[in-house]
């Protein structure tokens, strides 16, 4: 195995924001630290969590390690980039305080970024992990395939518009490697919300820069009851409003952007069935008449979808009744 050789190695920024989750964050750290890439920084910025995180932090006694408070809450996105902006790293890799690193991911993703300037993103596979960290393996296969990491030959990919914001084959968030100067950070827009790892794949995209996929899998993504993506696609309502919101807004981005007329069908569909779901948020939230305008535009501009036209007619519903089939306890 090749032996890492601090000397010769780019600094690369560790990013890892957190938020009242002090037990993974501890693996979270562990897992940066136990890099076979020496050569690192770590920023762990808390988002004001209700216990402060420093004891954890300090517990390594790691001097690459630097600890950042926010005084407030300021959301999941500022507090995000607000670490990307005192990154000093020449590559920055984003880790999310529930997720882990295999021990040789940056080892093996930083040098096809050193061989290549044109390369602004290099990306790997990723075991998705249960809420204790064990290798959930069908649900690991099925992610592969979803995203299409199954088919992807390995290698550069000078044009990743197709792989990047359609397949979404690259998690930005979770198993990537970006060339940091080339991203403008104040560039990422508050509305952005929860999409920010997509949006960070579009900066990639329109860069004119390339990608590299290295097909191992050397990240584990954590599943759990807490992430927003399980929130929003159950009966959280206000988790439900906010993924909605942020789609919306990355979507008509990317569908009145000329370099990406090719897939403006595609990101137009999004975007209508973004309009949906905030609707069902609204609705589980009780906002009935706040809720019809978005659904009533869905359902307009795009062909018969049933789960649009389910989402209406609970619209006009008695409120009892609609409660009871939207699962609203109150």
């Amino acid at each position: 195995m090749f032996e890492s050789s601090k000397l010769n190695e780019p600094l690369v920024s560790v990013i890892i924001p957190t938020y009242n989750r002090p037990e993974y964050l501890q693996q979270a750290i562990a897992s940066a630290v136990q890099q076979t890439y020496q050569n690192i920084e770590i920023i762990v910025s808390d988002n004001c969590s209700s216990e402060n995180p420093r004891a954890i932090v300090e517990s390594f006694g790691d001097p690459r390690i630097k600890f950042w408070r926010q005084e407030r809450n300021i959301g999941m996105l500022a507090n995000q980039v607000y670490a990307c902006k005192i990154a000093r790293g020449k590559y920055l890799a984003s880790l999310h305080d529930d997720d882990m690193w295999n021990e040789d991911f940056l080892i093996k993703l930083v040098p096809h970024l050193e061989a290549n300037s044109e390369l602004i993103i290099a990306f790997c596979d990723q075991y998705i992990i249960d809420a204790q960290g064990k290798i959930d393996r069908a649900l690991t296969e099925e992610n592969t395939k979803a995203y299409k990491r199954d088919k992807l030959a390995p290698g550069v990919y000078q044009s990743f518009y197709k792989i990047g914001l359609v397949d979404k084959s690259i998690p930005t968030a979770a198993a990537c490697v970006i060339r940091n100067n080339i991203i403008d950070w104040e560039s990422i827009p508050s509305e952005v919300g929860g999409m920010w790892d997509l949006y960070l794949t579009y900066l990639c995209c329109i860069s004119g820069y390339s990608a590299y996929y290295y097909p191992e899998k050397l990240t584990r993504y954590r599943t759990h009851e807490q992430t927003d993506t399980i929130l929003s696609g159950g009966k959280d309502a206000q988790a439900k409003i906010r993924k909605a919101k942020s789609e919306m807004f990355c979507y008509k981005i990317f569908s009145q952007d000329q370099r990406l007329k090719e897939f403006q069908p595609y990101f137009q569909q999004k975007w209508l069935e973004a309009h949906t779901t905030l609707g069902i948020g609204l609705l589980r939230n009780q906002q009935t008449a706040a809720a019809r305008p978005y659904l009533w535009q869905a359902l307009s501009q795009q062909k018969f979808n049933l789960r649009t036209l389910a989402a209406l007619t609970l619209s006009f519903t008695p409120q009892p009744l609609a409660n009871q089939l939207l699962g609203v306890s109150k």
